[in-house]
C-alpha cells in the first residue's frame, strides 16, 4: 500500500544528502587522503603580488634633494644664446597644413614675442611645398631666400668636408625650422646643404615676403632688432654672456675686467605631488589581520603603485618631466630609424660625465640587434650589485615610462646627475607630518559612517635640469625589426 497523503500533501523522503566528489581510486584509500587531510591544515600564503612593480630605475639612481621650502630656484649664468623648440601644426589633409601660431615663438627669433596678431598673420604666409626622397632643399653658399618649417619628413644637414667629402652635420625632422639664423644678416647666405632624406612636407615663407611684414610691423621690426643684439654680444661656446680674460701676455698689459652676469628670471621648480585616498572597511582591520596586516597589505601595494606614477610623472610631465625639458640642443635624431653604436656615440659627445642611459626595454633589444649586425659586444656595467648592460662604460637602465609612438618609435635619454657635477636632481621633501617614507606620508583622515577607516596616501616629487647639456635625448628611435 502507498504511504497515507496529509493534509498539507502527499509524503516525501528527507532530502538526500550532497554527493561527495571523489577523485579517481579514492574507494581503493586504505589510509586519509591528501584532500581531506588539508582541511585541517594550515596554508602558507604569500603576499599580495602586483605585476605593474618595476624596477625604477630612475628613482634610483637620481640624488635627491631635500626641498625645505617646496620650491628649488636653478640660478644660472645670463644665457644670450636663445635655444629653439619646435613648432605645432593642425593637419586637415595632404594640402591643408597650417602652423599653429602661438608655437612660432619656439623659433629663436621669435623667443618672447607676444603680438598674437602678427604671429598670425606670419603663419598665414608659409605655404604648403611636398618634397620627394633625395631632393636637396638648398645648398651651402646659396643666398637665404626662404625660411623652412619641417611638417614631417627626415632630412640631413650636410658641408663638404676639406678633401671633398660629404660630412652629415645633423639631421632635422618634425618641427624643425631652418632660416632663422639669417636674421640681422644683410645678405644671409646657407652655412650648410640640406637634404630630404625621406618623402615629407615642409612649409615655405619666402624671406622678401617676411621682410616686407617686419618693416610695416614695429614691434616685430624692435624685437629682430633686439635678437639680432643679443647674438653680437660676446658669449663663450655654450652661449653664456662672456667673461673678459687675457691669457699668455707678458709684461704689464691693461688686463681686461668684467663681471659674471646672472639670469633675472630664474626658473623655480615647485614639488609636485600624486595622492589617493586608501580605503579599509574596520572589520576587516580588525578582525582578518592574521599571518598578515591587512592595513600594511593595502598601503604597500598603494604606495607601489604611486611610486609607479611617481616615475611615469618624471619622465612624461609638461612642467618638469625630461621628455618635454630637455633643452633642443641636445636633441637628436637617429641618422637612419633603429639606434645605432654611431647614434649612442653621438648622444655621449653632448656632454661630460654621462652616468645613465635611459630607454625602452624594446629600444634597447633594437640597438643591442643592430650591436649583432656590426659583431659588437656591448658589455655590462655593476650598478649595486646588478650586472647592468651598459655602452663605452654607461649603464643602459630600462625604463618602461618612456612611451613608444604611434609609428613604433621611442626615445633614449642621458643623463649626467647631482648638484656637484651640474647634472640633473630629483626633488623631495623630508619630515613633512606623518611621514611614512622620505617624501611620502600617510594621513589618518577618520572612520565615516559606513565603518570605512580612511587613509590620505601622498608622495611629493620633481625633478630639475640644472644646465642644458645635463640631459639629452636621441628622439625617432625605431623598434621594430627591419628586413636585412
Amino acid at each position: 500500500m502507498s504511504a497515507p497523503e496529509s493534509a498539507s500533501g502527499p509524503a516525501t523522503d528527507d532530502p538526500a544528502p550532497e554527493p561527495v566528489t571523489r577523485s579517481a581510486g579514492d574507494d581503493q584509500l586504505t589510509s586519509l587522503g591528501t584532500r581531506a587531510a588539508r582541511q585541517l591544515a594550515t596554508t602558507t600564503k604569500s603576499e599580495p603580488q602586483m605585476q605593474a612593480i618595476t624596477s625604477r630605475w630612475l628613482l634610483k639612481m637620481l640624488p635627491w634633494v631635500d626641498v625645505r621650502g617646496g620650491a628649488y630656484r636653478v640660478n644660472r649664468r645670463l644665457q644670450l644664446k636663445v635655444g629653439r623648440g619646435r613648432v605645432q601644426f593642425d593637419q586637415n589633409g595632404a594640402d591643408d597644413v597650417k602652423v599653429i601660431p602661438q608655437t612660432l615663438t619656439e623659433l629663436p627669433a621669435l623667443r618672447g614675442y607676444s603680438d598674437t596678431e602678427a604671429l598670425r598673420e606670419i603663419a598665414s604666409r608659409f605655404r604648403v611645398r611636398e618634397v620627394r626622397a633625395g631632393q636637396i632643399l638648398f645648398e651651402a653658399g646659396q643666398p637665404v631666400t626662404e625660411a623652412y618649417l619641417i611638417v614631417h619628413g627626415r632630412f640631413t644637414r650636410f658641408a663638404v668636408g676639406k678633401y671633398g667629402e660629404e660630412e652629415v652635420i645633423g639631421v632635422v625632422t618634425d618641427g624643425d625650422g631652418l632660416g632663422d639664423e639669417a636674421v640681422g644678416r644683410a645678405d644671409p647666405l646657407w652655412l650648410t646643404s640640406v637634404r630630404a632624406e625621406t618623402a615629407g612636407v615642409v612649409l615655405a615663407l619666402s624671406w622678401d615676403t617676411l621682410t616686407e611684414f617686419t618693416g610695416r610691423t614695429p614691434s616685430l621690426a624692435a624685437h629682430l632688432e633686439a635678437y639680432a643684439a643679443r647674438q653680437s654680444k660676446p658669449m663663450n661656446r655654450k652661449g653664456e654672456a662672456d667673461v673678459p680674460v687675457q691669457a699668455g701676455h707678458v709684461g704689464e698689459p691693461v688686463l681686461p675686467g668684467g663681471f659674471v652676469d646672472y639670469e633675472l628670471a630664474p626658473r623655480e621648480y615647485e614639488l609636485s605631488l600624486t595622492q589617493t585616498v586608501l580605503r579599509v572597511h574596520s572589520r576587516v582591520a580588525d578582525l582578518y589581520n592574521d599571518p598578515m596586516d591587512q592595513t600594511e597589505q593595502q598601503l604597500r601595494l598603494t604606495i607601489e603603485e604611486i611610486r609607479e606614477r611617481q616615475e611615469w610623472e618624471l619622465v612624461n610631465n609638461r612642467e618638469f618631466g625630461l621628455l618635454h625639458n630637455i633643452d633642443h640642443g641636445q636633441r637628436i635624431s637617429t641618422f637612419s630609424g633603429p639606434p645605432t653604436p654611431d647614434d649612442l656615440d653621438e648622444l655621449l659627445s653632448m656632454r661630460r660625465k654621462t652616468r645613465l642611459f635611459l630607454a625602452h626595454p624594446k629600444a634597447i633589444a633594437a640597438f643591442f640587434r643592430q650591436c649583432n649586425r656590426l659583431g659588437l659586444v656591448p658589455g655590462t656595467v655593476s650598478v649595486e650589485g646588478h650586472e647592468v648592460p651598459g655602452w663605452r662604460g654607461v649603464p643602459i637602465f630600462p625604463c618602461s615610462k618612456i612611451p613608444i609612438g604611434p609609428q613604433h618609435t621611442s626615445s633614449i635619454v642621458a643623463l649626467r646627475t647631482g648638484e656637484a657635477d651640474q647634472g640633473v636632481v630629483g626633488l623631495f621633501q623630508t619630515g613633512i607630518p606623518e611621514e611614512y617614507q622620505p617624501g611620502l606620508n600617510v594621513r589618518f583622515m577618520g572612520i565615516d559612517g559606513t565603518a570605512i577607516i580612511r587613509y590620505l596616501v601622498t608622495a611629493y616629487y620633481s625633478m630639475a635640469i640644472l644646465v642644458p647639456d645635463a640631459a639629452g635625448v636621441l628622439e625617432n628611435v625605431q623598434i621594430g625589426r627591419t628586413a636585412d
